[in-house]
């Protein structure tokens, strides 16, 4: 079997994508760059990486055994980030429940050899790719995002580029 390429991640439902983008739009509008379509607009937890298939079940019950309190993610300021070159809609504050996800998430795939990655987390939702250097502009008003769990997702390329599916909640 192959390797998939896999992350978590709080995955907005139809309801929260347009809440999303009628709020961006404006802003949206002057960004220079490649727009991600909306469909894959998402807030990564974990980074896996290539995985095996058919380990795939061993990963769902690590994560199973992690619990979600919850939560409100207020996104209130579109920014640009230079080395990936993103522009992307960023929680400036981590809900304390987000917090403990994320850190049960990385605690639970540690037997599998995923190491968590070393860096500060920003929520974030990436809205355009080779986006040019903005400056960051607070959002008129915050979008608050409600959340009660995550996805394992997986992340295909296709004739039309990057598509990311939902695995399991």
């Amino acid at each position: 079997m192959a390797d998939k390429r896999l992350f978590f991640a709080l995955w907005p439902d139809d309801r929260q994508r347009d809440n999303l983008r009628d709020v961006i739009r404006p802003l949206v509008d002057s960004v220079e760059g490649k727009l991600v379509d909306r469909r894959n607009w998402h807030v990564t937890l974990v980074f896996i990486g290539a995985f095996p298939e058919e380990k795939i079940p061993l990963l769902l019950a690590a994560a199973s055994r992690v619990e979600c309190a919850p939560f409100r993610l207020r996104m209130d300021r579109l920014t640009y980030w230079a080395r990936p070159k993103i522009a992307c809609l960023q929680a400036m504050s981590v809900p304390d429940e987000l917090a403990r996800l994320k850190a049960g998430l990385e605690d639970a795939l540690l037997p599998l050899a995923i190491e968590p990655e070393v860096h500060t987390y920003r929520p974030h939702i990436t809205l355009a790719r080779n986006a040019r250097h903005f400056e960051a502009q607070p959002l008129a008003r915050p979008v608050e995002l409600n959340w009660s769990g995550c996805e394992l997702m997986e992340s295909v390329s296709t004739g039309r580029g990057v598509q990311y599916r939902p695995l399991k909640q």
